[in-house]
């Protein structure tokens, strides 16, 4: 189901002249003073790539990810890095090639890089019959990316589906994960999975693991018993521990997002509301939160119905996600899609998320707000051609000194990745 892939090593090159782009990027001379500025960021993905990833290095480099096309059938997951602040890239690597992969445009492939220099990275493989029968293929690399190693099965192989994965550095040399897994539903005989995103009597669940230098499995923990069943996680690490955010499935179908974290003696928090906000929803709205941390402060943003008008709400803890505060509002009204992206960095938390435009395509947004989340500054960082799911989710990340962006856009029938810096 993969290939390990022979290449360079990771030295800078400019950016091939193919990598046009058409999405609109406010230019800095017509921002106003104390504004956030969005400019172009080249990417180096060529045309009909999607499902990107972007995550920060502990040596201060971007690394980008992405599915392309491989053949009639097959897929391919690139990776690429880059120094922020830099204008070239170094050349794409493969991580892996293959048939019956299961993409789809939410529940994509994450990467990861640890202190003693090993790249992780995982996507999704079928496992049986139902088109819902998919798990999670994970592989590390020890030598910059040239070649990719399996690692231990993340999750019993069998019928149902598992992913909707978030990555964590768990040490210098270790990988923590958290994903949605079925085996509960599967074991109920319901093995179509979230088809129609309509839950069944049996639920989805939240589990964790950590894999080690081996490619092992350490350790793996059941964090929730109930939660939807196809709605993205995320994680961040504070003071106290790693915390992992994600939308929970309560009685009556009430859909609100909710935190655990990982404690110092290796067990974990109780599933707890971020804020209850009471949305019922007897099904799946695929429109995870988000998390951001620093310290002992950590920020959630979600995606909320609760008052019968979509709305993204935003709060904040000082004890590592024991209590938040009362959510501040960072969007509402029928144009908000959600898909909301978090980081923290220059005293500032910073969140990005899509709406629907009034033409038929979509804005990309960017709200900064000092850490309290008072005095709120919005900028709009790029017009997207996309509509509907064909964006995917807004990838951020904060580094040199400003915020960086890539997400999906469409060019002539086609996807396309495309980024902006915001400073």
């Amino acid at each position: 189901m993969w290939i390990a892939v022979l290449a360079s090593a990771m030295l800078p090159v400019l950016l091939l002249a193919g990598c046009s782009r058409e999405a609109a990027v406010p230019a800095a001379a017509t921002a106003p003073p104390g504004v956030p500025v969005a400019t172009d960021w080249p990417l180096p993905a060529p045309m009909g790539a999607a499902q990107p990833d972007l995550v920060r290095a502990p040596d201060g480099r971007l690394l980008l990810s992405w599915v392309e096309p491989a053949g009639e059938r097959g897929h391919r997951l690139q990776l690429a890095a880059t120094l922020a602040g830099e204008t070239g890239w170094a050349p794409a690597l493969a991580v892996a090639e293959g048939e019956g992969w299961f993409v789809n445009w939410a529940d994509t492939p994450r990467v990861q890089a640890l202190a003693d220099g090993s790249l992780w990275a995982h996507w999704l493989e079928r496992t049986g019959p139902s088109r819902m029968d998919y798990g999670i293929a994970l592989v590390r690399s020890d030598d910059g990316g040239r070649h990719w190693q399996r690692s231990a099965p993340v999750h019993p192989r069998g019928r149902g589906d598992h992913g909707f994965t978030t990555f964590w550095r768990a040490g210098d040399d270790r990988l923590g994960l958290a994903w949605l897994d079925s085996r509960q539903k599967a074991a109920a005989g319901e093995t179509e999975g979230h088809d129609g995103h309509q839950g069944g009597a049996a639920a989805m669940m939240l589990r964790a693991a950590v894999h080690g230098p081996d490619g092992v499995q350490q350790a793996e923990w059941p964090l929730d018993a109930s939660t939807c069943d196809c709605c993205t996680t995320a994680s961040a690490q504070t003071a106290r521990g790693v915390v992992v955010v994600y939308r929970g499935r309560g009685a009556g179908e009430i859909r609100d997002t909710r935190i655990v974290r990982l404690q110092p003696d290796g067990t974990w928090t109780a599933p707890r509301d971020v804020h209850r906000d009471g949305w019922r929803f007897p099904g799946c709205p695929v429109n995870g939160p988000a998390v951001a941390a620093e310290d002992q402060d950590v920020w959630v943003a979600w995606y909320t119905e609760a008052d019968a008008v979509p709305e993204l709400r935003l709060a904040h803890s000082r004890d590592a996600g024991g209590r938040f505060d009362p959510p501040v509002v960072l969007a509402r009204g029928p144009q908000v899609l959600g898909r909301v992206a978090l980081a923290q960095g220059g005293g500032h938390v910073h969140a990005a998320w899509l709406e629907e435009a009034g033409e038929g395509g979509q804005v990309l947004r960017l709200a900064r707000y000092a850490p309290d989340l008072a005095s709120p500054a919005v900028v709009q960082v790029a017009t997207l051609h996309a509509r509907g799911r064909a964006s995917g989710l807004p990838r951020l990340q904060w580094a040199d000194g400003a915020a960086w962006l890539a997400w999906t856009d469409v060019e002539a029938g086609a996807p396309v990745l495309r980024g902006a810096v915001v400073r």
